[in-house]
């Protein structure tokens, strides 16, 4: 029976290749700066350059009309999971990392089909490493399958997080407080690379244990977390209930017991979700 996806996946690599080499290229160059939501949600040309030519690539691909597509800076279609084919694409995931010339800066590529997500592709550009995974096929970066990291001791691993873009002080003051919490429990560290794509693929190759966020958006994720299950990861809600994509709010883990052992220091706060459906408790 032939494989109905492997030529998208195939396409998306080599989109996320191409879009990445857009974001080297510009560099330091890109120095035309708009502000999004806030001062610290920041958006370049290269953001809406990059996009534009990753959603121009996939609609030349797939010409009939029936894929889906749902982007960060550009989107026009509800960000609401049909059973379409249906591409959720980040171009550039750590804009602010770009602007500043901090070295993480990724392109995320995911496709869902029938509201599941069948494979993710992240391209850390600037690192020039290739995470990629396909449903129920395994997780890999440059070709080498990748994996979870397996320890079980929360006191031996370290976690991963970021701070959002929101600077309302009761939610900085809930995001450090559970910052704090989880320090205290003692892990070995508390990171943050700017991007939550990498941070999945960091879970995903054994690198970290764990990555939670808050007010992070399908885009940021999609493609993640296809890796990070691939790898033989976990992914919850910060309730301790199933993940949901469109629900802005996640923790990915090597495994349940680190995973819930996180969700237990969590001080969770308002999101809206992405498909704008109540938040589930």
């Amino acid at each position: 029976m032939a494989d109905r996806w492997q030529e998208a996946y195939d396409f998306a690599v080599e989109v996320a290749r191409k879009a990445g080499a857009e974001i080297r290229k510009a560099g330091e160059s890109e120095i035309r700066v708009m502000t999004k939501s806030s001062t610290v949600d920041l958006v370049t040309q290269t953001d809406q350059r990059v996009e534009k030519i990753i959603f121009s690539a996939l609609k030349s691909k797939f010409t009939d009309g029936s894929h889906r597509f749902i982007g960060e800076e550009s989107t026009v279609e509800s960000c609401m999971l049909t059973d379409k084919p249906t591409w959720i694409i980040d171009p550039v995931d750590g804009t602010t990392n770009f602007v500043h010339g901090f070295p993480f800066v990724a392109v995320s590529i995911a496709f869902a089909v029938n509201k599941e997500l069948e494979f993710g592709v992240v391209y850390s550009c600037l690192e020039d490493k290739m995470y990629k995974a396909r449903r129920g096929k395994g997780a890999f970066c440059d070709d080498e399958q990748i994996f979870v990291s397996d320890v079980k001791e929360i006191k031996k691993s370290i976690i991963i997080s970021e701070h959002g873009t929101d600077r309302s002080p009761e939610k900085v003051k809930k995001i450090f407080s559970t910052m704090q919490r989880i320090l205290c429990i003692p892990v070995h560290g508390l990171r943050g690379s700017g991007t939550a794509a990498t941070n999945m693929c960091l879970v995903a190759c054994g690198a970290v244990e764990a990555f939670f966020e808050i007010g992070i958006h399908c885009w940021d994720i999609a493609a993640g977390a296809v890796i990070v299950r691939e790898a033989g990861g976990v992914l919850l809600d910060v309730n301790g209930g199933p993940f949901d994509l469109m629900s802005r709010r996640m923790v990915s883990a090597n495994n349940d017991i680190i995973a819930k052992r996180i969700i237990q220091e969590i001080e969770i706060f308002d999101a809206t979700r992405d498909d704008g459906q109540p938040q589930k408790t």
